[in-house]
């Protein structure tokens, strides 16, 4: 849960630094800044599902806050230094985060975690069955965050070779 946390922060930033720059530049920004902006919000439901599983206690809802005051100004930092590095991270991180959802699906097709219903806001969000399960959900969320680390390693590798985002087109959609 922490991890979800700060991992709206990345699409946030990028997006908003975009926005701003397609303001600045009168430009269009390809559609970048509405895919950023939408894998913050896809992250977000990711923390608001697994807020419902778990229910975080209040000591760890303020070590949230410094987590991403922190992460916020650290990423925002790197971003402007070089987008290029930051999506390059956020894609290594999407990564460890597929495989810690591959790793908490196994645990709970092997009874070590139990596999309770989904939480109401995962099935309206995600549209799954009236019967889904915990399960389902780390699916959904594992092929989410697959989509992120494809999308900001393609970020990376338009920056790698001198082009700004706004010159491509826009990344597939996360619906």
């Amino acid at each position: 849960m922490m991890l979800e946390t700060v991992a709206a922060v990345p699409g946030m930033v990028a997006g908003a630094v975009l926005h701003l720059r397609s303001l600045r530049r009168f430009e269009q920004s390809g559609g970048w800044i509405r895919a950023l902006l939408e894998e913050a919000e896809n992250e977000r439901m990711h923390l608001m599902t697994f807020m419902e599983v778990s229910q975080p206690r209040w000591y760890e809802r303020a070590l949230v806050v410094a987590v991403q005051g922190v992460f916020f100004h650290a990423y925002l930092a790197t971003y402007l230094a070089s987008p290029k590095v930051a999506h390059r991270m956020v894609g290594y991180l999407e990564e460890e985060a597929v495989h810690s959802y591959t790793e908490f699906l196994r645990d709970l097709e092997a009874g070590k975690i139990d596999d309770v219903p989904a939480p109401a806001i995962a099935i309206d969000y995600w549209r799954l069955p009236a019967g889904a399960t915990l399960k389902d959900v780390v699916r959904v969320v594992r092929a989410d965050e697959a989509h992120h680390r494809d999308v900001n390693h393609y970020a990376s590798d338009i920056h790698c070779q001198g082009h700004a985002l706004r010159e491509v087109a826009a990344p597939i959609g996360y619906h």
